[in-house]
């Protein structure tokens, strides 16, 4: 008996130790260098809080019993979802991959789980796996699939209750049985093959047990052996934790706090970076909701992220009859044409060392630097032309603004000036090409 305790006891330390020394694999980088291609990505908050149409956290903002807001599950009958129509939507507006909520803080999953009847499958009458048919339209469509996952849960007696939510009795908390839980619904969710789990609340222990024993690195190297290429990242609002593959900001750009959320974290100098941002003001549908962005807004918000080496992870809410707002479908299709004629001005691209000017933001792919002119108003002019100085140290080939050359001059003090005609009204992306 005490032989098989020391086996136990060095075969737990050993995946201790392993779950402290993550080295990814070389599929996982090569999953990481495919996850910054493609800039722009779609989040969808949708599950059935969607009925309630208040938004996501209505179980807790609505202050409603558990057991009158599973009711909703019987109610939930997405009878318009059209999977492919959604991707075709997605794949148009400029999309490379699609991050869907399988499962939110209200604990409701939406795949055919075995792990639980609280899911679309077992507790509504639709019937239906959409998170199964969800994922086979994104990837017929030549894009990447990727989950977004709550570490709690407002429901289940097992989690030990944080800082959100509802009652709960200490007495049944249990954060190892739920944990075992949690890994039995990833492993099924992992057999769809998705690109990567975006994990969310671990801030809910934040204030009240800072030192709670999430077991995140245990729980990233149980994915990791599952699928070594799968990318994990995790909005913690916080610095990067051992066995993360990317990092995430919530409605704020990489070194931005506007939000209020992204104060605390170290910009990962390593990993690929994200930002999530709501298309209105919240990420699940809310029927009053219409303060949408509009497609100027969001061209920006993209652009921005890329220059600062970061994806924009681009959140709508879809009704509780499967359609997406017919809003949301409008700044899609406004996207769409901008990405057609310049996504390659984000697509491949990154930071280029040339910080935000009060006019735009610079984007580069190695060959080319782009300039995109987003506030035509902060520049310098004459009235006629615009004047454009930026710190540039390369070689400079030529300067065009489509199908135009511009003039320029190299100083000798690391500066190129432009000079470009004024941007024509309502412009809202004048971009200058510098080719290197």
């Amino acid at each position: 008996m005490k032989k098989l305790i020391l086996v136990v006891a060095l075969l737990l330390s050993a995946f201790q130790i392993d779950a402290q020394s993550y080295k990814p694999s070389e599929s996982n980088l090569e999953a990481r260098k495919a996850f910054t291609q493609k800039r722009l990505g779609i989040f969808l908050h949708w599950g059935i809080y969607s009925t309630y149409a208040q938004g996501e956290w209505y179980l807790t903002t609505g202050k409603l019993q558990p057991e009158a807001y599973m009711q909703a599950a019987g109610g939930f009958y997405p009878a318009k979802f059209d999977a492919q129509a959604w991707a075709r939507a997605f794949k148009d507006a400029g999309a490379g991959y699609v991050t869907l909520t399988s499962r939110h803080h209200d604990g409701f999953s939406m795949w055919d789980t075995a792990a639980t009847d609280f899911d679309i499958m077992d507790a509504t009458p639709f019937k239906r796996d959409v998170l199964k048919e969800l994922t086979e339209a994104v990837q017929a469509n030549g894009m990447a699939m990727q989950y977004y996952y709550s570490l709690l849960d407002w429901i289940r007696p097992d989690y030990p209750k944080g800082q959100s939510g509802v009652w709960k009795d200490p007495s049944k908390a249990d954060y190892n049985h739920y944990f075992e839980f949690e890994k039995a619904q990833i492993r099924e969710l992992m057999a769809l093959h998705p690109r990567a789990l975006w994990f969310d609340g671990i801030w809910d222990h934040e204030d009240e047990t800072p030192a709670f024993p999430w077991r995140m690195e245990e729980l990233y190297a149980y994915i990791h052996s599952i699928d070594p290429a799968c990318l994990v990242g995790n909005n913690h609002h916080r610095a990067v934790l051992e066995g993360e593959d990317f990092q995430m900001f919530e409605q704020d750009l990489p070194g931005e706090n506007t939000a209020g959320m992204s104060g605390a974290s170290v910009i990962s100098a390593t990993l690929p970076l994200e930002t999530c941002a709501t298309m209105n003001n919240v990420w699940g549908y809310r029927i009053w909701d219409q303060n949408y962005k509009s497609v100027g807004q969001l061209v920006s918000l993209l652009v921005r992220a890329t220059s600062k080496g970061a994806n924009l992870l681009l959140n709508i809410g879809p009704m509780a009859n499967g359609e997406l707002p017919a809003t949301a479908l409008e700044r899609l299709k406004g996207l769409g044409a901008w990405m057609k004629e310049n996504g390659h001005t984000v697509d491949g691209c990154s930071a280029t060392g040339i910080p935000e000017q009060p006019w735009g933001v610079a984007t580069g792919d190695g060959s080319h630097v782009y300039l995109h002119v987003l506030q035509p108003s902060r520049m310098p002019s004459n009235g006629v032309s615009a004047i454009l100085t930026v710190p540039f140290s390369q070689k400079v080939k030529a300067v065009t603004c489509g199908d135009e050359k511009l003039p320029w001059k190299a100083s000798k003090d690391g500066f190129v000036t432009i000079t470009l005609p004024m941007p024509k009204p309502g412009a809202i992306d004048t971009i200058v090409t510098i080719g290197l």
